[in-house]
């Protein structure tokens, strides 16, 4: 079951509504008393429903979880999708920790920490006292692709206290380079966080993203965390692409919990 309402997070867009997407699992209702892991993702609306992602295609996220039967919540908000304000940088802005310099949109104001602190103090607690979760670290997970996979890698290093495992799907590190492995390489991180990081194929090789993700992998090993990393073979910079990694990443979620 997907529960699906509206919020509105005034922090970053004042009025504007946005949609939250919680996947409950079946078994919630056979065993009132049961109590499951959460995983907060980013980009809700193109998780679940191809009717409602962003480029027509999604993750296909309901139909895996209801296959596997996974223990798990899945607990995330679309992103803003407002045509003024996509135009000016909107999505940027709100999930990117650091502001920088676009050629298409402009200047760009980094607002990911306002998008982390509502996500931690706010929607968590939210969807804490709302559905059957374990709320503690152990059992608090982030995932995202794209900005939203640079997203989980400032919530794994900068909110470390609240998230114990993540997922960061062809992660948009190249916007803020710099910014991105000094932020990774002043962490502190607990060495039972476990992270899964990749990029596509076609994506990676050729590109100034290949020298980011050898890189960025570099500094994450460097943190003795439990990494895996993976280079998808065809993979692309797409929901295509991201779907068939749904397996991969859950497994690493599930290492060993």
């Amino acid at each position: 079951m997907v529960d699906v309402f509206n919020l509105t997070i005034p922090q970053l867009t004042e009025n504007e509504e946005r949609t939250a997407y919680v996947y409950v699992p079946d078994q919630a209702a056979e065993d009132p008393d049961a109590r499951y892991p959460v995983l907060y993702m980013f980009d809700g609306q193109n998780l679940f429903f191809d009717s409602t992602a962003s480029f027509g295609k999604s993750w296909g996220l309901l139909k895996y979880l209801e296959e596997t039967r996974l223990p798990l919540i899945v607990a995330s908000v679309s992103c803003n999708t407002h045509p003024e304000s996509y135009r000016l940088g909107g999505r940027f802005s709100e999930y990117s920790p650091f502001s920088f310099h676009d050629g298409r949109f402009g200047s760009i104001k980094g607002r990911g920490k306002i998008t982390m602190d509502w996500l931690t103090k706010e929607y968590k607690p939210m969807i804490d006292a709302k559905y059957p979760t374990l709320p503690d670290r152990k059992h608090s997970f982030i995932a995202g692709s794209s900005m939203g996979g640079v997203m989980t890698l400032y919530a794994i290093t900068n909110y470390n206290h609240v998230f114990s495992r993540g997922a960061a799907l062809s992660p948009a590190v190249y916007f803020t380079p710099e910014e991105n492995k000094e932020m990774i390489r002043t962490a502190d991180i607990a060495p039972d966080t476990v992270l899964y990081v990749d990029y596509g194929e076609k994506e990676l090789f050729d590109s100034p993203a290949e020298e980011l993700f050898r890189e960025t992998v570099s500094l994450l090993q460097e943190k003795r965390i439990l990494l895996e990393s993976r280079i998808v073979p065809g993979g692309i910079h797409s929901e295509i692409t991201w779907e068939k990694q749904v397996p991969f990443f859950m497994n690493a979620l599930f290492y060993e919990l």
